[in-house]
């Protein structure tokens, strides 16, 4: 991917403004990539409100740069799965375009959270078009599926533990309260269920999911595409510009990931640096994005004020 240079010509009025509009403006090509949807995409007064709408907790925790963090930090979780990881190996050219998956992982997620049902819909069918493809065996000889119910409760699984555990450490608003948490899984079950999952698998509370999360565990290996797929996220080929801030994404990541995986991973414990130095920084760096994205038109914390404005147009 190229570098994206902006100039920047603040205007005598407001020079902060227009930094922040430049800056912002290549934070959120690097993280999300040029978007081609259109505003209609996106929930609007009068219209359907999607599959969670503003009063969910979904937009609440979905709706934070905390999210980048925990995005990560699935992916570090994920390597585990020797059938889930070898199917990124074979059907993946994250090597390549290091960004691609992850703009097309907020593409799916801002789309599935606060996009029109219909949107939503379309994106979660592209997903499993895409699935239909990913298919072969292991090194080891075991075959694998992208349709296989396990592997989506488990893609699944990743995505909402870590969300949940990087907004409740980074997100700059109060922490969910227990009931929330769960209304929170019970809400987002929908997308693996419309995936594909086992209805009886996919976890609704917290506990069901640390219980996925600890009957998984014989499952789980760190073989050698893990290792490989490791090494790369933690030293991705990025712009110079970009290394500094993903490197402390990176750091904040592997903090947040549970002793267990840990042990797998041949990561040792928790150093001091973590809640001293990684913890700040990262929560520092969490505000800033705040500030600059001032919020992202299609996250949930823009269409809250779009639908504010609606109301107050409307009125």
């Amino acid at each position: 991917m190229g570098l994206v240079i902006l100039t920047v010509v603040p205007t005598l009025s407001n020079p902060v403004e227009s930094v922040r509009d430049a800056v912002g403006g290549a934070v959120r090509f690097t993280l999300a990539g040029e978007s081609t949807r259109a505003a209609e995409d996106f929930v609007h007064e009068g219209s359907d409100l999607g599959l969670f709408g503003p009063d969910s907790v979904t937009w609440r925790v979905h709706g934070t740069p905390a999210m980048i963090i925990g995005g990560l930090r699935a992916l570090f979780l994920q390597t585990l799965h020797p059938l889930a990881m070898a199917g990124v190996a074979d059907h993946s050219n994250y090597r390549h375009d290091p960004l691609g998956r992850l703009h097309r992982t907020s593409d799916f997620v801002g789309v599935t959270t606060s996009g029109t049902t219909e949107r939503a819909e379309e994106a979660i069918a592209m997903v499993r078009s895409v699935h239909r493809r990913v298919q072969g065996t292991t090194p080891g000889g075991r075959p694998y599926s992208a349709l296989d119910p396990h592997l989506i409760c488990w893609v699944h699984v990743t995505e909402v533990d870590s969300f949940l555990a990087a907004h409740q450490r980074y997100a700059t608003g109060p922490a969910l309260t227990p009931a929330e948490a769960d209304r929170y899984l019970a809400e987002v079950a929908i997308i693996p269920l419309a995936l594909g999952a086992d209805p009886d698998e996919v976890p609704r509370t917290v506990g069901a999911l640390q219980a996925f999360l600890h009957d998984v565990r014989p499952e789980l290996r760190y073989g050698a595409q893990a290792r490989s797929a490791i090494r790369f996220l933690v030293v991705p080929p990025l712009p110079l510009v970009t290394r500094g801030p993903y490197g402390l994404v990176a750091a904040a990541a592997l903090g947040l990931l549970p002793s267990w995986a840990r042990r797998l991973l041949w990561l040792p414990p928790i150093a001091v640096a973590d809640p001293i130095m990684v913890r700040p920084a990262a929560s520092t760096m969490v505000r800033a994005l705040e500030w600059l994205l001032d919020p992202p038109p299609s996250s949930p914390a823009a269409r809250l004020d779009a639908l504010a404005n609606d109301a107050a147009a409307g009125g």
